[in-house]
Parts: structure tokens; C-alpha cells; sequence
């Protein structure tokens, strides 16, 4: 019976941490050890943690916000040290089934592959898919496109498929496939660590990923991630989003190499700029434009 290291990462999170818990200590698969790496949060996450009473909770506190790869590589490697076969990355904005351990690792034996994924939902609309398997899209400058994302879930994505990525919002994987393909980049503080290991894996070709659709789970997007900003009764993105994101895909394409994904950092640029005039959920000030160029040449120096 293979033991499980759930890995979660928590910053402030103790809107969404209890409704986690509560998910996770009900999985009707029990051998499992959760990890929450704290990225010194200054909310009442760490008493929501003090009151959980489960032995099968371990906390790793960090003194400071040490990002999202280097958090999910603590408790990875905590985890295989203290004999976990498996290992279960996942947010704490989410909820699931009980049954979300074993279903999983179901499909992971009866398709013989090293990494499952399910399909996620929104939250605020359990109907809204926002998750049914991805692969790589050359032309989009290898971004992994959401397969169905924002439309109503009819059934159109419930087979269980091959895949080439998957958000960490949830994915099982072996321990193996760290021995092989290794931990997060953590030069990626968040967003776009999950795309390069995904990209690693697939480009090593050795280890097969799945998407499993017959899980419920529900996704609360953006709630801990700041991907928004409200001003003057108008939805922005947040600038720490546009930095993230923008800075993050530069240095992804550059880890890519070749004379494609060098020309598409190029093409980068000028898209970006382009999308600061004409898309309405970027802001119109000198502000915003400086943070868009300047996280696009901290990418090229990453």
C-alpha cells in the first residue's frame, strides 16, 4: 500500500485552509502524510494548524515567503525522506471528494503511468470547467492551453486521456519521477513551475501523465494569488500576476532554447506592449506599462 505525501503550500491562507483540511483528513485512503509548508503567513493560518488534531499533519514553517517551488521542494523532499512513495501536490484553495486519493491512484495503476491529474472546477460555479487536461501549444509560445476552461461541464471531456501538463493545483506523481527529471525550478517564485516541470516530463519522455474527469474537485481561482485588483469599480489583473507571468514565460522559453522559442521572446515584447493598450483588464498608466517591460527583461537575465 503505497504511502502518500500530500504537499500543500499555505500564505495566508486561512480563508480557504479549514474547508482543505476538512477534505483531505476524510479521504477514504488513509496512509498518507500531509506536509504544509507555511510561507510565513502573518493571518490565523498557524492557529487553524495548532487546532488540527490529525497525526498525520507535519508543518515546515519558513521565516519568510520563499515562493511556491522552493515551498513545493521542501515538503517533496521531506516527504521521500520519511518514505512516502508518492507524492500528492495540491493546493488549499481547493475542495474535493473523499474519494480523491483513490481514485486517483486507480487510474495511475490502471493505466500504468506516473502522474493523474483530475478535472477541476470553479468553485464559485461548480458547472464552469476549469481544468480537462492540456498540452503543450507551440504557437501560443508553449503554454499549456486548459482544455474546456469556462465552459459548462455536459459530459464533452469525461475520458480518461493522455496529457502533457497539469496544474499543481492537484497532481499525483511517483517519487521516481524526481529522481529522474528532478525538483521545481525555483527561479520561479510562482506560476509557470508547474508548466516547466510538466514540459521536463514530457520532453524526457519516460514517465506518462493522465487526466482523470470522474473527481469532483473545485478550484477557487485566484483566491491566495492576488491574480486581481479592484479600482474605481473595475477588475484589473494584479500587478504581482503581470510580473509573475510575464517574467516567468521569458525565462520558460529561454530554458526551452532554440531559434523558435527565441524569436517567440522576441515576438514577446512587442505582444505585450500591444496587450497593454488594447486589453481591458490591464491598466492604462505609466506605472503598469514600466512593470510589464521591466519583469520582461528580468526574465532574459534570469
Amino acid at each position: 500500500m503505497d504511502k502518500i505525501g500530500v504537499v500543500t503550500i499555505t500564505f495566508n491562507s486561512s480563508t480557504v485552509l479549514q474547508s482543505f483540511l476538512d477534505c483531505i483528513f476524510t479521504q477514504t485512503y488513509d496512509n498518507f502524510v500531509l506536509y504544509v509548508v507555511d510561507n510565513a503567513s502573518d493571518d490565523d493560518t498557524a492557529s487553524i494548524l495548532n487546532k488540527a488534531s490529525d497525526s498525520r499533519l507535519q508543518v515546515i514553517k519558513n521565516e519568510i515567503n520563499s515562493g511556491v517551488a522552493k515551498a513545493n521542494n521542501q515538503g517533496i523532499k521531506k516527504a521521500i525522506e520519511e518514505g512516502c512513495n508518492q507524492i500528492l501536490i495540491i493546493n488549499n484553495d481547493v475542495e474535493f471528494e473523499d474519494a480523491l486519493i483513490e481514485k486517483l491512484l486507480q487510474v495511475q495503476s490502471d493505466r500504468n503511468c506516473s502522474l493523474i491529474s483530475p478535472k477541476m472546477m470553479f468553485h464559485h460555479n461548480k458547472n464552469l470547467i476549469w481544468y480537462a487536461g492540456s498540452w503543450f501549444a507551440k504557437s501560443k509560445g508553449f503554454l499549456p492551453l486548459h482544455r474546456g476552461m469556462g465552459e459548462i461541464d455536459k459530459g464533452q471531456y469525461d475520458e480518461i486521456k493522455e496529457i502533457e501538463y497539469a496544474p499543481t493545483c492537484c497532481l499525483l506523481a511517483k517519487k521516481e519521477i524526481f529522481d529522474d527529471i528532478g525538483f521545481m525550478d525555483e527561479k520561479y517564485f510562482v506560476y509557470f513551475d508547474d508548466t516547466d516541470f510538466s514540459y521536463r516530463i514530457f520532453k524526457d519522455g519516460k514517465h506518462k501523465m493522465y487526466y482523470v474527469p470522474n473527481i469532483k474537485f473545485y478550484h477557487k481561482v485566484g483566491s491566495l494569488t492576488k491574480s486581481f485588483k479592484t479600482k474605481q469599480n473595475k477588475i484589473y489583473r494584479g500587478d504581482f500576476f503581470l510580473k509573475q507571468t510575464i517574467r516567468n514565460h521569458i525565462y520558460f522559453l529561454k530554458k526551452i532554447g532554440g531559434v523558435f522559442a527565441y524569436a517567440f521572446i522576441f515576438w514577446l515584447f512587442f505582444k505585450n506592449n500591444i496587450r497593454f493598450i488594447i486589453n481591458p483588464k490591464i491598466q492604462k498608466n505609466f506605472k503598469t506599462w514600466q512593470l510589464i517591460n521591466k519583469s520582461y527583461l528580468e526574465g532574459l537575465f534570469l
